[in-house]
């Protein structure tokens, strides 16, 4: 049996082209490299856009290294005993961020030991996946908020998401009228309020604006209310019919299951490094295809993006999300050219072996 030898951690603060809000003007990436008995390398990586960053990088120091020396390497395999013994800290959220550090940097290792990439290992189930234009963007004029969805259009995306939760939904709702009508009947609209919303105010806007026909509405409520999201899915069933998603704020497979179990959502965006990594995200997507409901995965498309090459098509085709100016490649993080490539709306790997996802700092 190949076992772990050794894993190590640095933390590299990533500024952002543009920043997300006031306090977040970098993403912070705690990048992993690991070697096995055999000699094989991998590396990985956590992250965490601006909170917690050095929390993770103490327990992949302290904790998740010292107990992870002489288990399997196999992907997957360590896994499930080395959240048990974090647990106690925590089923998720920081522990998780920091799981995925050494999960990821396990995949690496051992699709670089088969001369492949991490897809050709795991097994791609298409060559391509759709990607729609994404930003955080509720404090943009409508004339930025505007350009901004121009620009996705001139980039050939089929889809776009775009942040609501104004102190009066009319606002929200002039600014999704003009993007709108920048995108035409034909491309898809996403919205998202980042749990700004209670379930009260989530039903009254929604019906307002269904008008711009969206594809779904992301984190309407705070996410780990399954009872509100459950009760808000049953008012929309009976007026406009929005799909609920959810799913870059919950940690475990678990929780999942028990959000898609309750009719809480329709749609799950689990984040590969929120839920630890390529293993629980797997086991995440035979929830969801289960239960008959789409998975999108959030943010991180450079990831994100050879990974959803390889899911179950399940309810429909993944959407892989590209933030606007966000990508490691675009902020000069990586060591090596980009493992993927996005034109025309679509996302596609290039050369590369493992993840391809090496930093530089």
């Amino acid at each position: 049996m190949t076992t772990i030898a050794a894993l190590d951690a640095r933390l590299i603060r990533v500024p952002l082209t543009r920043p997300w809000a006031a306090d977040v003007t970098s993403v912070g990436v705690i990048a992993t490299h690991l070697r096995r008995h055999d000699g094989a390398e991998g590396w990985g990586f956590a992250w965490t856009p601006q909170i917690g960053a050095e929390a993770v990088l103490a327990l992949l120091r302290h904790d998740i290294a010292p107990a992870a020396v002489g288990r399997s390497a196999a992907p997957g395999d360590a896994w499930q005993g080395l959240w048990e013994h974090v647990h106690e800290a925590g089923g998720g959220g920081v522990t998780t961020i920091a799981l995925a550090g050494l999960d990821l940097a396990l995949w690496d290792a051992a699709a670089r030991a088969a001369g492949s990439s991490a897809s050709t290992l795991i097994g791609r189930r298409r060559e391509s996946v759709r990607v729609y234009g994404s930003g955080v963007n509720l404090h943009y004029s409508i004339d930025e908020l505007v350009a901004q969805v121009e620009r996705w259009v001139d980039r050939g995306f089929g889809a776009v998401k775009v942040k609501v939760g104004k102190a009066d939904v009319a606002e929200d709702l002039d600014r999704l009228r003009a993007v709108r009508a920048v995108l035409g009947p034909d491309r898809g609209l996403m919205i998202d309020a980042n749990q700004r919303w209670d379930l009260d105010r989530a039903t009254r806007s929604l019906d307002v604006l269904a008008e711009v026909r969206p594809g779904w509405i992301e984190e309407p409520l705070r996410a780990d209310d399954i009872d509100g999201h459950a009760e808000l899915a049953r008012r929309l069933g009976g007026g406009p019919r929005i799909p609920i998603a959810v799913g870059e704020n919950l940690h475990t497979a678990y929780r999942f299951a028990e959000m898609l179990r309750r009719g809480a959502a329709q749609i799950v965006q689990p984040n590969i490094v929120r839920v630890g990594g390529i293993t629980p995200l797997q086991r995440i997507a035979t929830v969801a295809e289960d239960a008959g409901a789409e998975l999108h995965p959030h943010l991180l498309p450079e990831l994100s993006g050879q990974i959803a090459l390889t899911l179950p098509g399940g309810a429909a085709e993944p959407w892989v999300e590209d933030v606007e100016d966000a990508g490691f490649a675009e902020l000069g993080a990586l060591r090596d050219p980009s493992p993927v490539v996005i034109r025309d709306g679509r996302l596609r790997e290039t050369d590369h072996v493992g993840l391809g996802l090496r930093f530089t700092g």
